[in-house]
């Protein structure tokens, strides 16, 4: 693959994985491995309030295919087929979740030194579209997508994006749920493996009146140990402890709660992702 502008999704992700990934408010484990013969394997199990639920996965990898199968206790069937290279510059992802058969999807990626397309489709017989294409280098992209109900004829979102990424630092600008709301973030990074980073988000909804200010961060305490925190506006303060137990193998410790309602019960979550 090039090295282009990225996807239209990249957009903005540097900052909302800051102040979302490995947030939770449930219970979960899973182990991972790999077999003589190449297959990774993988279980994972949840608790959210009362119930639980789990899965086992298989994925494996032959030349420029990817097949990956997850079997869960509801007894669905989620199958995702990856080819990169078919043609050149490009990535086909087919994906499927049984027995709903109307859950296919039908993806292509196309890179390009100085752009990027995707097309994704949902295999029915009235089938949503979804479109996206961005411009420009990875320092400056701009770019746009929209979405398209072919049973309706209707467009069913549009966005547009712009982002400047540094070495040490990334901004963007996206506007979206169709033009209502107005989101721009910057992240700053403080060390060289970007372990350590500050994040700020506001957003906009102008159907509302309404302003979100989200500031956090990261920092890592030393090389097995990361801390995140987040708060925003409302009140709403969120933190996380990241550990390194063993070699790929993390413990994240995670609680939010209403700073302005404090008699209100905190959320905590607890995750083991263990890869012996």
């Amino acid at each position: 693959m090039s090295k282009g502008p990225g996807l239209f999704s990249d957009i903005g992700k540097k900052a909302k994985d800051l102040l979302t990934r490995d947030y939770i408010s449930d219970q979960k484990i899973s182990v991972s491995t790999y077999s003589d013969s190449g297959v990774a394997l993988s279980s994972t199990a949840v608790k959210k309030g009362g119930l639980s639920s789990g899965d086992v996965g298989a994925q494996y990898k032959y030349n420029n295919a990817l097949v990956d199968v997850k079997v869960d206790t509801e007894s669905n069937i989620s199958t995702t087929i990856t080819f990169t290279d078919i043609v050149p510059s490009t990535k086909t992802i087919a994906s499927v979740k049984l027995p709903d058969y109307n859950s296919g999807k039908l993806e292509v990626q196309y890179f390009h030194h100085h752009a990027s397309f995707t097309t994704a489709a949902a295999l029915s017989q009235s089938p949503a579209v979804d479109l996206s294409a961005t411009i420009g280098t990875p320092t400056f992209a701009i770019g746009a997508e929209a979405g398209y109900e072919t049973s309706s004829g209707k467009l069913t979102k549009y966005t547009a994006g712009i982002s400047v990424t540094k070495p040490d630092s990334s901004a963007s600008i996206i506007l979206g749920d169709k033009g209502d709301t107005i989101r721009a973030s910057y992240v700053h990074y403080l060390d060289l493996l970007k372990k350590s980073a500050a994040v700020a988000e506001i957003t906009r909804r102008f159907s509302t009146n309404e302003n979100t200010f989200t500031v956090g961060g990261s920092c890592a305490v030393d090389n097995l140990t990361v801390v995140k925190a987040k708060l925003n506006n409302h009140g709403k303060l969120g933190a996380l402890l990241q550990h390194e137990i063993m070699p790929k193998s993390l413990l994240t410790i995670s609680s939010e709660f209403d700073t302005k309602a404090l008699d209100k019960t905190p959320r905590f979550g607890l995750a083991l992702a263990l890869k012996p």
